[in-house]
């Protein structure tokens, strides 16, 4: 079976901005980008993107999860990037109409078709460096995917590193350097540890991994670090913390420290996970730290972890009510 988001439909929608106006969205073939060497995204780093699903649901009609709050993050990251505004509706559109396009071959459960919505600046302007991009352009590409982690239900280990994944004031942006600067540290933890992900801890304080949040479920508690500018708002984390609530368990969100983690993983019944588009809730059994293994638990996939996955799913799936309107049926 193909990598994870490595096949993708052979066209997508596109728009692009000229320094005063947005152009009308078309669907274009996928390898229709024609990029200026001098591009301002290919030399100061002026992208974004999201990452969202369509589902199939069992009467054959596809709902795509989540699309609003994507899209408002989206908006969010290209403010923050400084790349040119566009409007939300734009965007809505853009993903409903290449969807709709390619509704036919939306996987059925539990495969998915993943939408990478993304904002690019494109002035041929190397002398920009401290100056936005005037034109960019936006495109969203599909791929038909099934399990984000090959390992299935197998609980994850995690380094814990005292860096920091990002520079802080970027962390709420989802931007590719974000990733790249994550992607070192990652590779030499599998090398040396055969660790899965990072854990991000920078000063003690419990953050992210290069790709998806982190949970720690105490019993009836789940707790994971409050909102800031440092790390990534996840739409799966605030999915994950509402179904809880649903489930009349605890949410608190707050600093949860390096200390603290610790000594609650080692506890009977404790279960972590990681959270995200791609991941959707995935267990975490092992913590490494200064070179020494701590079983989160038993070490195996937890219990509340796999009620918390199911009741996402089922919603996304069309298998429970969407009491909180989170699907848009196209």
């Amino acid at each position: 079976m193909a990598a994870f988001g490595s096949v993708f439909m052979p066209e997508m929608a596109m728009a692009q901005f000229d320094g005063s106006a947005w152009d009308a969205a078309t669907i274009v073939p996928a390898n229709s980008i024609s990029l200026h060497p001098g591009a301002h995204v290919l030399h100061y780093a002026s992208t974004c993107f999201e990452g969202l699903k369509a589902f199939r649901h069992e009467d054959g009609s596809v709902a795509i999860f989540r699309m609003d709050k994507n899209i408002a993050r989206m908006l969010q990251s290209s403010e923050l990037l400084s790349l040119p505004k566009f409007d939300p509706a734009l965007l809505s559109q853009m993903i409903i109409d290449i969807v709709r396009h390619y509704a036919a071959d939306v996987p059925t459960p539990p495969g998915s078709m993943y939408i990478r919505p993304t904002h690019i600046g494109t002035e041929p302007a190397i002398g920009k460096a401290a100056t936005p991009t005037l034109t960019s352009m936006l495109y969203v590409l599909l791929s038909p995917v099934g399990d984000y982690f090959a390992g299935g239900s197998r609980a994850l280990r995690l380094l814990l590193e005292d860096n920091a994944r990002c520079a802080p004031h970027m962390g709420m942006i989802k931007s590719g350097g974000n990733y790249a600067s994550a992607l070192q540290p990652t590779m030499q933890a599998k090398a040396k540890y055969q660790a899965d992900q990072v854990l991000f801890c920078p000063n003690g304080d419990v953050q992210e991994t290069g790709a998806a949040n982190f949970l720690l479920i105490d019993g009836n508690e789940i707790i994971t670090k409050a909102l800031d500018t440092s790390f990534l708002h996840g739409v799966t984390r605030d999915t994950i913390l509402t179904l809880a609530r649903d489930l009349g368990m605890t949410v608190s969100e707050r600093e949860l420290t390096v200390e603290e983690l610790l000594e609650r993983a080692a506890k009977p019944g404790t279960e972590a996970a990681l959270s995200g588009t791609a991941a959707v809730l995935a267990p975490v059994g092992t913590l490494i730290y200064q070179g020494k293994e701590i079983k989160v638990g038993t070490g195996e996939p937890g219990a509340t972890t796999a009620k918390l996955r199911q009741a996402l799913n089922d919603i996304q799936w069309g298998k429970a009510e969407d009491r909180h309107g989170w699907l848009t049926k196209i």
